[in-house]
């Protein structure tokens, strides 16, 4: 009877474990996951970049906001399929270096 429940529920978890869900979003360039650190490593610059977008939305319509935004949006395309761990981090660093700067100039303009 042991053996009998056990393999039913070996059977139950094997059949629950191979249904195919959605695909993974985390895929690097050439279809292989990406591991952990991959993925912190963009919700770091997805969040990065709402940040930014936030700031935009505080200075006024103007040729400097789409300017501003045309900037940073070509970056992160620019940006986008890289895959080295080391030169992410690098990027976002520089990307939070760079918009300190820019968030004292939209605070400039919005004042």
């Amino acid at each position: 009877m042991l053996r009998c429940r056990q393999n039913a529920y070996e059977v139950f978890v094997r059949g629950y474990a191979s249904v195919a869900g959605k695909p993974s979003r985390l895929r690097g360039a050439k279809g292989t996951f990406l591991g952990l650190e991959h993925f912190i490593q963009s919700k770091r610059a997805l969040s990065l970049w709402r940040e930014i977008v936030r700031a935009l939305n505080k200075i006024p319509p103007s040729s400097t906001k789409s300017e501003l935004r045309k900037f940073a949006r070509d970056e992160f395309e620019r940006n986008r399929h890289v895959s080295d761990i080391t030169h992410i981090r690098y990027l976002i660093s520089t990307g939070k270096t760079e918009f300190d700067s820019m968030k004292r100039y939209i605070e400039e303009q919005a004042l």
